[in-house]
């Protein structure tokens, strides 16, 4: 079935349809552009938010970039991102593959159209103009046959009439004569003109029409066919991304399963484990009588001017409070404002830093070197000694470089040796101090109950309980005759001599050796800064002289 049989008759209903259907073509194309526009937008604001929550830092400047949280969160804004990129894909492919193809196909469609309906219209008119033709034929025909036969009356009145004479009669003979001549060639003329119509007419409705209108169906079908396409590139571009997209959002996945919980916890420790030692206990400040002992950190004692000093009033000022308000540090080039731990990592990577600069440099330097051998070969390449500047230069800053790598080295191996001292764990590989002697106290018991939760849990610092007591009275007397040490030793703990005869010390400390244990658990030594007194054995790192 087609248009040219079925509706010969409906040129304006065909007329109507092929505008409406160009008309939803053009629809079609300005959904598609709002679409795009929504699109873009959705991928712009997407890229907006992604900007406002990316760090303002370098990954290697934020510390939060090695937690496994950040790190999600960061792949999980770059899936974002590129899932954005993906929106932006989809709108550029639907402006070009349909906005612009479709508008400039709806441009041809209309073209087309528009060329069909003026061949329609020129066959109506000339049709039109045949019918017209014959109408006109036609009565002239009509009017002829009335005048021959008013003629053909005429003559035969006067032909009857007794008073007409011979010359009118023949007169109105000739008269009717040439009226039925004249209407004799308006007949034929007529039937011409009939035959000349009805072959158009026929031509018309038969050929020339259906034809135009055949034309017109084709359009519209493959407007149609175009139209039902450019859907389907709807959610064909659609699909095309939807691989893209399926692995931005198994990226998100991936990024959420790699949140890690414990390696957050002890990348939180790794960056801010300071390697101090816990503070030990706080001491029992006697402000009730004062004493003469021997000077030390914890005890009262005389200073060199004479004069009484309070026990413990220097030290309460200079202990370590971690829970205080923390006064603003100066930055130093060795870090050593920094925590022990905190300190040999900066090094270590100040150290890293300066060796791969180091290797740079080297590298440019042989570089130059090769480039002035092949100079002075080939003297049409360069100048050689343009290249001396940028050796010497090299050759400085390899010189500068390695003075500093020693200079880190040296810092560095500093650093380790303080955290070696202060590590947790190297306290689990000394007891603690033994039971002070029989002669001591009852309450100095306590220490053996210190050693049994040593045993439990080797991680903790021993403990300082148990020395608030009086060790020997003796030890009054074992001062009064100096003597020259016997060897040299270095703390291992730190110590609070807060009882008769003991002698503060911190770790780290070196000390000089004055009597060796006598197998009762307590050494004496004497420090750098003046006093002498006994510490646990244990306590201590010895070599004799």
């Amino acid at each position: 079935m087609d248009w040219g049989t079925e509706l010969w008759d409906q040129f304006e209903v065909l007329e109507r349809h092929t505008q409406w259907g160009l008309d939803l073509l053009d629809r079609y194309v300005k959904f598609v552009k709002e679409r795009t526009e929504v699109e873009q937008a959705y991928a712009k604001q997407l890229r907006s938010l992604v900007k406002k929550y990316l760090p303002k830092r370098p990954a290697k400047d934020d510390p939060e970039s090695k937690f496994t949280q950040h790190q999600s969160f960061m792949q999980l804004l770059q899936e974002v991102n590129d899932f954005a990129g993906q929106r932006e894909l989809v709108a550029e492919n639907l402006s070009f593959r349909v906005c612009l193809e479709l508008a400039k196909y709806s441009q041809e469609m209309k073209q087309e159209r528009k060329l069909h309906f003026q061949e329609g219209r020129r066959a109506q008119q000339q049709l039109e103009n045949g019918f017209k033709q014959l109408e006109n034929s036609k009565r002239k025909f009509e009017r002829d046959c009335r005048e021959a036969e008013k003629a053909a009356q005429t003559a035969e009145r006067l032909d009857q009439d007794i008073n007409a004479t011979k010359a009118d009669v023949e007169k109105a003979k000739q008269q009717a004569h040439l009226r039925s001549h004249m209407a004799e060639e308006s007949k034929n003329e007529y039937a011409a003109q009939l035959q000349r119509f009805n072959r158009d007419q026929a031509h018309f409705y038969f050929s020339q029409m259906p034809q135009i209108f055949d034309k017109l169906q084709d359009m519209d079908e493959r407007r149609a066919t175009r139209l039902g396409a450019g859907y389907g590139l709807l959610s064909e571009t659609e699909l095309q991304v939807v691989p893209i997209i399926a692995k931005c959002l198994e990226g998100m996945k991936v990024a959420a399963d790699a949140v890690d919980a414990k390696n957050d916890s002890q990348v939180l420790i790794e960056q801010h484990k300071s390697g101090f030692a816990r503070p030990g206990d706080v001491e029992f400040e006697d402000f009730s009588q004062p004493m003469n002992r021997a000077p030390s950190d914890s005890s009262l004692g005389t200073p060199s001017d004479g004069r009484p000093e309070l026990r413990g009033s220097g030290r309460s000022r200079a202990k370590r409070w971690p829970f205080g308000k923390k006064s603003k540090t100066v930055v130093t080039e060795d870090f050593s404002h920094l925590p022990p731990e905190q300190q040999r990592k900066r090094l270590q990577q100040q150290l890293e830093d300066r060796n791969r600069e180091l290797q740079k440099e080297v590298d440019q330097r042989e570089a130059l070197k090769k480039m002035k051998d092949v100079y002075e070969k080939t003297p049409q390449m360069g100048d050689p000694a343009s290249l001396e500047p940028r050796i010497a230069e090299t050759l400085s800053n390899i010189e500068r470089l390695k003075l500093e790598v020693q200079k880190y080295e040296a810092w560095l191996a500093e650093a380790e040796s303080r955290v070696l001292s202060n590590r947790g764990d190297s306290l689990g590989r000394h007891t603690r101090p033994p039971d002070p002697p029989a002669s001591a106290p009852p309450d100095s018991s306590s220490s053996n109950s210190g050693s049994q939760d040593n045993k439990e849990s080797s991680e903790d610092p021993p403990s300082e309980e148990g020395q608030d007591t009086p060790i020997y009275t003796e030890f009054d007397e074992d001062f009064e005759e100096p003597a020259s040490p016997i060897g040299q030793c270095v703390a291992i703990y730190q110590f609070e001599g807060s009882s008769e005869g003991t002698i503060s010390m911190t770790e780290g400390e070196d000390l000089s050796l004055m009597e060796e244990d006598k197998g009762d658990g307590w050494t004496r030594v004497r420090r750098k800064q003046g006093g002498e007194g006994y510490v646990p054995t244990s306590y201590l790192r010895v070599t004799l002289n």
